[in-house]
């Protein structure tokens, strides 16, 4: 599982290095690949294998459902393999520029997946999720962790 968050560089090729504990996951996986896209102002990862449990429930939604159109439009066509090499990704320049990851970027573990933000807009984020914790933890307290 891909958990906590750390801050990272980008070079000026896109690469970003994979945190030790997100490489450690991925090889207990066997994967060696990430697919990536973009939603909500930031990049979601996620290994081979849950990309591909997430296309299968993909492939099944209602041929003519608009819902089902706008996330295969812009979810699914979004997506892009980025092999594992020596601890890093390549993040194509699409994906940077439509989340504006430029140099400093956060890495936040998501259990199955993780994101990458820019890191002024994770700060931003990460306030707005500070205050609205104490009522989604309350709505989410039938986990019963």
């Amino acid at each position: 599982m891909f958990r906590g968050r750390s801050k990272h560089n980008l070079d000026a090729k896109g690469r970003l290095a994979i945190p030790t504990r997100f490489r450690e996951f991925l090889n207990q996986e066997g994967d060696d690949c990430l697919v990536v896209t973009h939603k909500d102002g930031c990049l979601w990862a996620f290994t081979r294998d849950a990309w591909r449990r997430l296309e299968e429930k993909a492939a099944n939604l209602p041929l003519f459902d608009n819902a089902g159109i706008a996330f295969l439009r812009y979810f699914i066509s979004g997506a892009e393999e980025c092999p594992l090499k020596n601890g890093r990704i390549t993040i194509p320049l699409y994906l940077r520029q439509v989340t504006g990851l430029e140099k400093e970027v956060m890495v936040v573990g998501q259990l199955k997946r993780f994101e990458i933000w820019d890191k002024k807009k994770w700060e931003e984020e990460f306030e707005r999720v500070t205050e609205v914790f104490p009522e989604a933890s309350q709505a989410l307290q039938e986990l019963r962790i």
